[in-house]
């Protein structure tokens, strides 16, 4: 829902961070991978209840998370060319691969700390999970259909996928990863709410993306 505001308000910090970064042997593809890293840490961490570590893990990845894609399109507009714009759909793709992998590992690493240090229930975590699967099926169906049938969506950010924006996007979920890591001993909680606001989320987005389709 704030994502669009989002990418603005950050757009100038990731922007000088990534001319700094901007050396060869500094690659997208290897600050997803490192982001990626970071955010297994993070779930390892949360597992084993060293939560103030998990937590800057957890957001020192989804710094290079934006920092990943704002270097590859500041090379991708310097180099204007089609080996380039390939390469940039490849780190597209492991960028979202990447992405599905850590929200994925940090709420079980998530979910086996809690249940341990505080006797959380499991069935809250599982409702994350089934909400993110339903979710992430709804946004990528559609990005790949409308892509094909040439009725993309964009926010004029030249991103690799067009996604339907809905009420939990990308920042909201950051925020919430941030809050159960912050406030582990209220995480099943969080993770009750949450979860449904991803299912409305998704709902949203079946009906949506089927209407726009048609």
């Amino acid at each position: 829902m704030l994502d669009v505001q989002l990418r603005r308000a950050v757009s100038k910090p990731l922007n000088a961070m990534a001319s700094v970064v901007d050396v060869p042997w500094i690659t997208p593809d290897r600050l997803t991978i490192a982001g990626l890293v970071l955010g297994l840490a993070s779930a390892a961490l949360a597992a084993t209840q060293l939560w103030a570590w998990a937590l800057v893990a957890w957001l020192l990845s989804r710094v290079l998370d934006g920092l990943d894609g704002t270097l590859a399109r500041r090379r991708l507009d310097a180099a204007s060319a089609p080996r380039a714009a390939t390469a940039s759909e490849a780190g597209g793709f492991l960028d979202i691969t990447a992405d599905f992998v850590v929200y994925g590992a940090t709420v079980v690493g998530l979910a086996i700390g809690a249940t341990t240090a505080f006797d959380a229930p499991w069935w809250p975590f599982l409702l994350v999970m089934f909400a993110y699967y339903i979710n992430g099926a709804a946004f990528l169906a559609f990005s790949s259909i409308a892509e094909r049938t040439g009725r993309t969506l964009s926010d004029g950010d030249n991103r690799s996928l067009f996604f339907l924006g809905r009420i939990a996007e990308g920042g909201e979920t950051v925020f919430v990863h941030t809050l159960w890591l912050a406030l582990p001993f209220f995480a099943w909680q969080i993770a009750l709410g949450w979860s449904l606001v991803v299912l409305v989320s998704a709902a949203q987005r079946m009906i949506v993306g089927y209407r726009l389709l048609r």
